[in-house]
């Protein structure tokens, strides 16, 4: 038995949320709105919800033509349909280190709202004015999972992985100048911190810096009795 329907010009995986738990995500950029929408029906059939992710807002006025029942956000050019169909225990800290990093860091915060995660957002707290960041120390030792967004040099996901004793996951971004290299400064500033069991994704991979972290929330809520049905 197929797993999969075939629209000719794509293959739609509607075996993956039973699977992994949760539903195949569109990417959206070089696809055609109406490849989109053929895909979005398809899988609002098979699980009432989807998420299309780096959606210009062309495309997504287009769409919502379509499924007026969408919203489309702008800063992480996040297109969603349907609500979560439950809410794990804990909560996701998404910090950044600057304004310029925000389009990263709402990806991580509204995949993780999508996935079923209490999200919590902590913006601008970036290392050159540490005291932003020591502002919020309560917050940041009290989270469950934490995805840190940086640019520049990258640094803030070292000083938030020596605070916390819970998950940090690094995101770096393409935001800096010359030597910044569109994030490759970052990613490997990253790779080699001196932060304990920090893990690293790829540069701007907010959607999946949230995935992790909402797998984090999902095995540590595996036993039924700690997974909290919607009202």
């Amino acid at each position: 038995m197929k797993k999969f329907e075939d629209l000719g010009f794509c293959k739609v995986d509607t075996d993956r949320e039973q699977r992994t738990g949760y539903p195949e995500v569109i990417y959206g950029e070089g696809k055609s709105a109406d490849h989109i929408s053929q895909i979005m029906s398809r899988l609002i059939d098979h699980h009432e919800k989807v998420m299309v992710t780096r959606l210009s807002k062309e495309k997504a006025l287009s769409l919502q033509e379509t499924f007026p029942q969408v919203k489309y956000d702008e800063t992480s050019r996040i297109l969603l349909y349907g609500e979560p169909a439950r809410r794990y225990p804990g909560e996701i800290l998404v910090l950044c280190a600057g304004t310029s990093d925000l389009f990263v860091a709402e990806e991580a915060a509204l995949t993780a709202e999508w996935m079923g995660c209490k999200v919590k957002r902590v913006y601008d707290v970036g290392v050159a004015g540490i005291d932003r960041l020591l502002a919020h120390r309560e917050e940041i030792t009290k989270a469950s999972v934490l995805i840190v967004v940086a640019g520049m040099e990258g640094a803030l996901p070292s000083v938030v992985g020596g605070m916390v004793k819970r998950p940090v996951i690094a995101v770096p971004t393409s935001v800096g100048y010359g030597a910044h290299l569109e994030g490759l400064t970052p990613l490997l500033s990253m790779l080699t911190s001196c932060a304990s069991g920090m893990s690293v994704v790829n540069i701007d991979n907010g959607f999946g810096a949230a995935y992790q972290a909402a797998l984090i929330l999902q095995l540590a809520s595996e036993g039924g009795e700690n997974e909290k049905p919607l009202p």
